[in-house]
């Protein structure tokens, strides 16, 4: 019989001897154990066994489903697919209370989610602000919706499920406190700004690599605030996640060859570096594996180019082909990163506005910036 008390204890004494239990926010911890993961997971979840997603039903397999769902701090548990790729998960533990923490959110708060999923976040939601639908949660899947409406009943948790778009939907005439997307975004819809109080924090991932908290100005007229953290999210439902490498990369031999001349374990080992490459191309993606003491990593844009770069014993050479060069635009991004004394993560801030949207660098005012949707390789100013 599949014991969850066991794997509930596991994963918190995993989650605090990681330090991802928040300091700030202590009711996080107390409301993930009020609230197990398992009464929200749906019956199947998904698994890559090497070669595609596998299903895992909890029926068929309770021990292997029960180890998903409580995997450890930082493994989310991917509940459905799209096309053969994940495009819903129950987020890792440790991300789930990091957005919360930043979030900072009170009793008695209006809160509005975005991206309900399984309704397990919109729970520690309710569970913190307390009664009276003060939480209001919108999911664009409306199988999803109702699944997870019928989840937080059985919880006694109040929360209004609103089937719609996230970017566009009007849940209700009254402005929130609270903003948490659970679903990344390229841009911050201004609409989540006009629908917040002046004061209101808005707390969502970005770009699918980090999430950012914005505090809504007292005019109303803009919203500010600085990177919180690192992480991979699911994209907003319908945005299309491009074509694959492998597509993208063919069969054919490269357009250009050049030697390397870098140590690419930062790649892997700097979460700094990789956020202000992501910052400079948002488009490129970067994936890494160790090989021959060195890394090898594979870069794609998601539509014609690529490259590969090689930093091990045997071969230290920058592969490219398609319009663009993607390892160029790498080193001039790493270089300016570099040149800028390596601004860790915490040092990049967003401002949103009615007409435009930047990141910035260490100040919102003087910079460097980029504009948050078509960034350049190297800053604007």
């Amino acid at each position: 019989m599949t014991e969850f008390a066991e794997r509930r204890r596991r994963l918190a004494d995993a989650m605090e001897a990681a330090g991802s239990w928040p300091d700030r926010s202590p009711w996080t911890r107390q409301a993930v154990h009020a609230l197990p993961r398992h009464h929200f997971a749906p019956e199947r979840l998904w698994v890559w066994d090497g070669k595609a997603y596998a299903a895992v039903d909890r029926r068929r397999h309770p021990e292997q489903w029960a180890d998903l769902v409580y995997a450890g701090p930082h493994d989310p548990a991917i509940t459905q697919l799209t096309a053969g790729r994940p495009s819903s998960s129950m987020s890792a533990p440790s991300i789930v209370v990091d957005m919360l923490d930043s979030l900072m959110l009170e009793e008695g708060h209006r809160v509005l989610e975005l991206g309900t999923g399984t309704g397990w976040n919109a729970g520690l939601l309710a569970w913190r602000v307390g009664g009276g639908q003060r939480v209001v949660s919108v999911e664009f899947d409306a199988a999803l919706a109702d699944r997870a409406r019928a989840r937080l009943k059985a919880a006694d948790l109040e929360v209004a499920v609103a089937v719609g778009d996230g970017a566009h939907a009007r849940p209700g005439d009254e402005p929130y406190d609270r903003i948490i997307s659970t679903y990344a975004v390229e841009t911050v819809p201004w609409a989540w700004v006009a629908y917040a109080r002046p004061g209101a924090r808005i707390v969502t991932p970005w770009g699918r690599l980090g999430h950012v908290a914005l505090t809504v100005a007292a005019d109303g007229r803009s919203a500010s605030g600085w990177m919180q953290g690192l992480a991979t999210f699911m994209p907003a439902a319908g945005v299309s996640a491009g074509r694959r490498l492998k597509e993208v990369r063919g069969d054919g031999p490269p357009d250009s060859e050049r030697p390397l001349g870098r140590d690419l374990r930062p790649l892997r080992q700097n979460s700094s570096l990789l956020f202000a490459l992501r910052v400079a191309l948002p488009d490129v993606r970067i994936t890494t594996r160790e090989k021959d003491e060195g890394v090898i990593a594979w870069l794609h844009d998601g539509k014609a180019s690529w490259a590969t770069l090689s930093s091990t014993v045997s071969d230290d050479m920058a592969y490219q082909g398609g319009p663009r060069r993607l390892a160029d635009e790498v080193d001039a991004a790493w270089d300016w990163w570099l040149a800028q004394d390596q601004p860790s993560l915490y040092e990049f801030g967003m401002t949103v506005t009615p007409d435009s949207q930047v990141v910035w660098v260490r100040d919102p005012e003087a910079g460097p910036y980029w504009p948050a949707t078509t960034p350049p390789a190297i800053p604007a100013k």
